[in-house]
């Protein structure tokens, strides 16, 4: 399974997520309609761990199997 920063930020966007800032290697996405924010590591071409894939997932408020 793919779990690279780039799928992540790609479901967050599809979910109404935009781009708010970064700082060093991780970004910053926020959803207006939900209020939510989340932030991404983004350690280049690096998979990001499992559990942390999934907790942001969760934190943002996406079901894991809508994917």
């Amino acid at each position: 399974m793919n779990r690279s920063a780039k799928r992540l930020i790609n479901i967050l966007e599809e979910n109404g997520f935009k781009f708010k800032r970064s700082k060093g290697s991780h970004q910053v996405y926020y959803n207006p309609e939900t209020n939510k924010t989340v932030t991404v590591p983004v350690h280049g071409k690096k998979d990001i761990p499992k559990g942390t894939f999934y907790s942001i997932l969760r934190e943002a408020g996406i079901d894991k199997t809508d994917f």
